[in-house]
Parts: C-alpha cells; structure tokens; sequence
C-alpha cells in the first residue's frame, strides 16, 4: 500500500481483504515519511523515494525482492506513475489497482474532466479558465491539477476568486453551488462493468474528506454514477464528489479514481473493493461473487484513536 502516511482504516480494510482470500499476506506500507503513523500498523514499512524519482526497473526488482504481487495506490500524485507503469507491472505478475493514464489524466485534469463530461451531456458543473464566462454572486477556484481541495477559493466574491487565483499555479472557477454533498463509491471490474454503487451524505467535511457520512439510497443516482464510471473507464475502486441542489438537481464536481478518505463505509455495507482486486488478481470472474449490499443503513464518523504497543 503506498502513501500510507495515516491511513489505518485503510489499511485494516485491506488486511480484512486479504484474509478473506485465505492467503498468508503480508502488508508492506510504503511512505516518504519515516515517521508516518501508518508503519505502525502495517507488516514492515518501506522509506520509499518519492515516486517521481523511482526508476520502474528498480521498483520491479523491489518488488520481486519482497515478493510483493499487489499494489494499491492511494494518492492522487502518484496514480499517473502506476497508470504509466501498469503493463510492465502486470507483465511481471505484480497487479496494480489502478486505471489506465488516459483515464486517469482526464480524472485528475478537472477542466478536461468537465469539457468530456459536457460534451457526453452529463450533469457536470460548469468549470473555466476565465472567470468572466461565469455570472454567478460567489465562486470557487482551485488548481486545475490534483486534489481538488488542495488551496481551494470556496464561497468568495469575483475580485476573492482573482486574487486567490494569483497564488495558484494553474487556476480554473466554478460557481459555487449550495446543495447537499454527497459522494459515491464505486467498483469497476476488469471488463469496465460497474460491480457496485453505494451513496454517501457528506455530513461534516474537514479538509476535504468526510468525518460523518451517512449511506442512502437512490436508484437513478446509482445508474448515473455507473453509466458515467463505465463511459470514463475506470477500472477499480473510484468515488464521485457532487452536490444535490434544492430543485434536485445533480452537479458533479470531480471524480477521484482511487479509496477516499470515508470510502470504509462503502466497504461495511457491501462495497468489498479490495477483496474484489485481488480476486480478479488471481484469475477470478468477479460475476461469481454478488454485490450483496447491505438492507441497512450506516453512518461512519472518523475519530482519533490510541494504539499502545
């Protein structure tokens, strides 16, 4: 698992996964922080260089070294890496849960993102270079790269967002919207079909992630999620971000092809994301293990916890 920094649910959730298969699996961590959190709940811990600077070959050897068949990434940063490498990877028996770099560059681009989204007629928010093409009272502005929260505008007036957007790189606006945040998480099998949907509400959000959410359901938002996952090609656990209007009205902000933050409530009603890779890792047809989403409702809330060794 890469860029472990904190992620213990994370990590737990694979170990679960990987028990389930009824495999003696060891979990390595991998971090540019020695210090992070994560390496203590992992099997060994590898002070790994940071990815840009990582030689394919010499990760191989890594790899082959420690044995290592699966790879899980789960920062936005380094998707493009295992996306670029994911063949020589497979080609060497070592998966990796991630889509290909097409995919994953329009996910991560989120300008591309809302002119192919547009152009198929899906309900995406209007997203722009040039903040004089949005008449609206406040606006968003954020990096048109990466992470969306990263050094977000949120919720400010026309001459915030241009000042704001002098310190970012690559700015782009959107009119910002109030409505309920929900998210979905999503798996897609090797085949491109949607092998489940669950829908979150986002009902406290600290730095981009969801510290209380809440699972509902709602068939058409299902599909529309699935149809566009499956029109994009995603492969893997992925996760929408949108916002329902009070019309009820649906705009997607940004779709995320990786595990998110608050995606282990997803995990608890059904949604078994990690097993499902390693499954198709190992040669399984995933029609023969069913979505079996759970008749119940759950709310997840992320709180800190102390582990004493």
């Amino acid at each position: 698992i890469t860029s472990i920094s904190k992620k213990v649910p994370l990590i737990e959730s694979v170990r679960k996964a990987s028990l389930k298969l009824g495999q003696d699996t060891k979990i390595i961590g991998a971090d540019i922080n020695d210090h992070c959190i994560g390496k203590n709940f992992v099997d060994r811990f590898w002070h790994c260089p940071p990815w840009a600077e990582t030689n394919i070959n010499d990760f191989i050897a890594y790899c082959e070294a420690n044995n290592i068949r699966y790879i899980i990434p789960t920062r936005d940063g380094e998707l493009s890496y295992f996306a670029k490498h994911r063949q020589i990877l497979q080609d060497r028996k070592i998966s990796v849960m991630v889509s290909g770099m097409e995919n994953i560059q329009t996910c991560l681009d989120k300008l591309e993102f809302y002119r192919k989204l547009s152009r198929l007629g899906y309900p995406v928010i209007f997203t722009t270079e040039n903040i004089t093409e949005i008449k609206a009272e406040k606006y968003v502005v954020k990096e048109r790269f990466g992470a969306g929260a990263n050094n977000i505008g949120l919720n400010i007036t026309k001459q915030e967002a241009l000042a704001h957007a002098a310190t970012l790189e690559n700015p782009i606006y959107q009119p910002y919207i109030q409505g309920r945040e929900v998210s979905a998480d999503l798996y897609l099998d090797l085949n491109g079909r949607t092998k489940g949907v669950v829908l979150r509400n986002r009902e406290l959000i600290e730095h981009g992630e969801s510290q209380i959410t809440t699972t509902f359901r709602d068939q058409s938002l299902e599909r529309l999620c699935s149809e566009i996952a499956e029109e994009l090609d995603i492969y893997g656990h992925v996760v929408f971000q949108m916002f329902i209007t009070e019309k009820g009205d649906v705009q997607i902000i940004e779709v995320n092809p990786r595990f998110g933050g608050a995606s282990t409530l997803s995990l608890a009603v059904g949604l078994d994301s990690f097993y499902w890779f390693l499954l198709e890792a190992n040669g399984n047809d995933l029609q023969e293990y069913p979505f079996l989403r759970a008749v119940k409702e759950k709310r997840l809330v992320r709180h800190a916890s102390d582990l004493i060794i």
